[in-house]
């Protein structure tokens, strides 16, 4: 609950955060009198702003914040100051440029999260202009079940971009031509806009024995297991542990009409019995994840790749393959070396047959303003063939 004062009494609202954000211990109303200057400096010392003004208000409200939390406000001596001295340091160690990186994140997201709208207990916005973005909520939040709440802004357009995502879908050529190659997210589950990796998926030569049977483990949206369905593939079974990622891809199969190859199972890595083809793309950076949705991104020790590779030989057929489909940007970033990869296949008792490469696509890759365009630009993503050990 966040509790705040109104006209001398004190009220209170359910918080709602998807992102596992604290709920605020100092919380103030707000409304249109207020300066974008004073609204920064609130929520820069922890203060949480419940807006009370017009919506649209509130929109302008949070891209001012968004100028100054950038750095694109009005200019501060103090601030011009840190910014010469920034630029006199010596660049950092990779893996400290990550962590920092991560850490001005973390405080941008707070302050940016400080900006608080009220949601009714039927999902409706009552304030001024408010949209009506009931149908964004009910796929995030599930039915409406009477209880009035209040959920950051900046979260709030996320789950209607979410929304708009999930109904359009995500163009993925590799699973042939239009209409019927669209992924269509839901909200809370990462959604394949880097298409390198689905190709090399579609492009590798299928081991013997795999046109009958295949594992995808952690599934997501299912669009692993429907590349594989689209290559002929009569029979796999995808797995996932989130209830959410487990809907996204029923529903994603059914919709590319390859349900009736593909079984969706709830599990922690693997299902049960062996296969000829088992694949995987875990999880790219071995660091914690702040919030549900960078656990696709984020894996804290390697947990699901060290398990990925320690359950493997057990569950492959004799003479089968594991696809391991990763990115070597840890190896960049100072994280994870490529000789703990190594070793960590030959312990699992498996060996390396080949591997597939291919550089990124995406835009930050060439955007030498990102502070890790270093590690990025030389980012590979491979598709490791593995065996079990002779």
């Amino acid at each position: 609950m966040i509790h705040w004062s109104h006209d001398g009494e004190t009220r209170s609202a359910h918080w709602r955060s998807e992102a596992g954000a604290a709920a605020p211990r100092r919380v103030v109303t707000a409304d249109d009198t207020l300066a974008a200057d004073a609204a920064y400096r609130m929520a820069c010392e922890g203060t949480a702003l419940l807006w009370r003004g017009d919506f649209q208000n509130a929109r302008h409200l949070l891209q001012a914040l968004m100028r100054r939390a950038d750095g694109r406000g009005r200019p501060r001596g103090g601030a011009r100051g840190r910014a010469r001295a920034a630029a006199a340091r010596p660049a950092p160690e990779p893996a400290e440029a990550f962590h920092l990186h991560r850490q001005a994140q973390a405080q941008r997201a707070r302050v940016l999260g400080a900006l608080l709208i009220p949601v009714e207990g039927d999902h409706t916005i009552a304030l001024r202009r408010a949209p009506d973005w009931r149908a964004a909520l009910g796929e995030a939040w599930g039915a409406p079940d009477g209880t009035a709440s209040a959920v950051s802004l900046r979260e709030l357009l996320g789950i209607v971009g979410a929304h708009e995502w999930r109904k359009k879908g995500v163009e993925v050529p590799a699973l042939g031509a239009p209409p019927g190659n669209r992924i269509h997210p839901h909200y809370g589950v990462f959604s394949p806009v880097r298409g390198e990796y689905v190709d090399l998926v579609a492009q590798a030569p299928l081991p013997a024995g795999a046109q009958a049977l295949a594992f995808d483990i952690g599934t997501g949206t299912g669009v692993l297991a429907a590349v594989l369905a689209r290559r002929g593939v009569r029979r796999v079974v995808a797995t996932d542990q989130d209830p959410r990622a487990l809907a996204c891809a029923r529903e994603n199969l059914h919709r590319l009409g390859v349900q009736p190859r593909v079984e969706v199972v709830q599990a922690d890595l693997f299902p049960e019995g062996r296969a000829p083809l088992v694949l995987c793309n875990p999880p790219w950076v071995p660091a914690r994840a702040a919030s549900p949705i960078e656990r696709a991104v984020y894996d804290e020790d390697s947990r699901m790749l060290r398990g990925f590779l320690a359950g493997l030989a057990a569950h492959l057929e004799a003479g089968g393959e594991g696809w391991l489909i990763l990115s070597d940007l840890a190896e960049h970033l100072g994280l994870r070396s490529r000789a703990q990869l190594l070793e960590w296949i030959k312990g699992a008792g498996l060996r390396v047959l080949g591997r597939q490469d291919i550089r990124p696509r995406h835009a930050k890759a060439a955007d030498a303003t990102d502070p890790l365009h270093a590690a990025r630009a030389a980012e590979i993503t491979s598709l490791w063939r593995l065996a079990a050990a002779a």
